[in-house]
């Protein structure tokens, strides 16, 4: 809770343009938790400081512009991408192949699933743009679907929580918990597709 009050200290001080320049700071991979700047977002508005709904527009436009800057930073650069020193931290040579990997199991579903994994999101996104497998377009729909959900979540957990911190406490926990879950879900989901997709081809004539 430490790191969240800080936040809310800076938010409360410099209002939505803060919000939206940490995003896209997390957007770019450096160290600092999404879920906890949205919920500093929503309690700085939930103490008067800002308005949640405007709150949430800000929220879903920093989400979305950091994780199409990394996609379109990839799909620039390619494979270069991996010499880039602040790329290099966020994404080894090993990493890349094993989301390629995982690419290769789940396609384009990987890219909803990112949102809900905070460790691999960054790098998902800038492996979809470096590899071309997929169009801008389709990882925007896919990412802001994914945003839909978990955005609000953390937004309006913040407002609701902004004057009972152990409450607040209790369900950031419980939601990491359930988006962790939401996500797990996700993946599942995405392999009964994949299973059934495979077993539709190879029943099909000539696939043999």
């Amino acid at each position: 809770m430490e790191l969240l009050e800080r936040l809310v200290t800076v938010f409360a001080e410099n209002g939505y343009l803060a919000v939206f320049l940490a995003l896209l700071l997390c957007g770019a991979g450096v160290p600092l938790p999404e879920d906890i700047t949205l919920v500093a977002g929503g309690v700085i508005a939930g103490l008067g400081y800002a308005n949640v709904h405007t709150m949430f527009g800000i929220g879903m436009a920093g989400v979305l512009v950091g994780d199409a800057a990394m996609f379109l930073l990839g799909h620039h650069f390619g494979a270069r991408i991996l010499k880039l020193r602040f790329v290099a931290r966020v994404l080894t040579p090993e990493r890349y192949a094993k989301v390629q990997e995982k690419f290769e199991r789940y396609g384009n579903r990987l890219m909803f699933i990112a949102r809900f994994l905070p460790g691999m999101r960054t790098a998902v996104f800038i492996t979809a743009g470096s590899t071309h497998r997929v169009s801008f377009l389709r990882f925007f729909m896919l990412d802001g679907l994914a945003a839909l959900i978990s955005v609000p979540i953390w937004v309006y957990l913040g407002y609701f929580g902004a004057d009972n911190h152990e409450w607040l406490a209790m369900w950031i926990h419980r939601g990491q918990n359930g988006l962790w879950l939401v996500g797990g879900v996700a993946v599942l989901v995405a392999l009964v597709l994949w299973w059934r997709h495979k077993r539709r081809v190879a029943c099909e004539p000539g696939s043999r």
